[in-house]
């Protein structure tokens, strides 16, 4: 193929928005000859490699936009140091099914065993497959929230949260919300209610969340819409987040006895 086609080949591909054809012609031509492709095997190459670029960056860019603190995926997480968790169940939530029925997941145990990097792992595979998807912290949710109430931007921020297909709502019950606070919460969770798929970590059962809320009206209130569809998944094991931290210590103890 001459200079001047394979030139006029890369602009064209260039101005049509097909940036990795463009960079990889000649590589693309190489394989293509050197397994004496016929023209529609070549012109399936091309367009799957395209597509395939394309795929893993709209999934970068949502993974972005999402304000999720880490990517990690199921794959990550040690089931073997939390026995009483079923994998099963985890592994099918991953499926993303949840996502599809706009059900929801809530994550319930006591700090370091893993709630977060489940909820955010299911996010993860949510994002993968095309829903959109947002992290924030309860506290974080409802700090914007009143800020915005105190401009006239409260009903605006509120449809911010209903937005995403997948909204991972993370450490609820870590602080007291006042009784403002908690109808602000209230309202983002019933207006999501069969419309998106929340996914709630807590270190709180749901029967002290009264003590979080304030208000055991509004609990059951909340409750009522987040658990109606809905997967609740305890952890009761060690903390997963220090683990390894434990290891090297007994590490270190048994290195001291030896050499003692």
């Amino acid at each position: 193929m001459s200079e001047l086609v394979t030139s006029r080949i890369r602009a064209t591909a260039t101005t049509m928005g097909l940036p990795h054809l463009a960079a990889n012609l000649t590589d693309h031509l190489a394989r293509a000859a050197a397994a004496q492709m016929g023209y529609l095997d070549f012109l399936d190459l091309v367009l799957e490699e395209e597509q395939a670029v394309r795929e893993e960056r709209r999934v970068r860019h949502a993974l972005r936009v999402s304000k999720m603190p880490h990517h990690k995926t199921i794959e990550d997480y040690d089931f073997s140091y939390q026995p009483t968790l079923d994998p099963r169940k985890i592994k099918d939530l991953a499926t993303v099914a949840f996502a599809e029925a706009r059900a929801n997941a809530v994550f319930l145990g006591p700090p370091g065993v893993g709630k977060t990097h489940l909820a955010v792992a299911l996010a993860v595979a949510a994002c993968r497959v095309g829903y959109s998807v947002y992290f924030t912290t309860l506290d974080d949710m409802v700090r914007n929230l009143k800020a915005a109430d105190a401009i006239g931007r409260r009903a605006a921020k509120i449809r911010g949260y209903l937005r995403p297909h997948v909204l991972v709502l993370d450490e609820v019950g870590y602080q007291p919300l006042a009784r403002d606070e908690a109808n602000l919460v209230f309202q983002v969770i019933s207006k999501r209610y069969e419309k998106g798929s929340t996914l709630l970590t807590s270190n709180k059962a749901f029967s002290e969340w009264g003590q979080v809320f304030g208000d055991d009206v509004l609990v059951t209130a909340i409750l009522d819409r987040l658990l109606h569809h809905c997967e609740v998944i305890a952890i009761n094991g060690p903390s997963y987040r220090l683990k390894n931290r434990i290891a090297a210590v007994e590490d270190l103890d048994a290195d001291i006895a030896a050499t003692g």
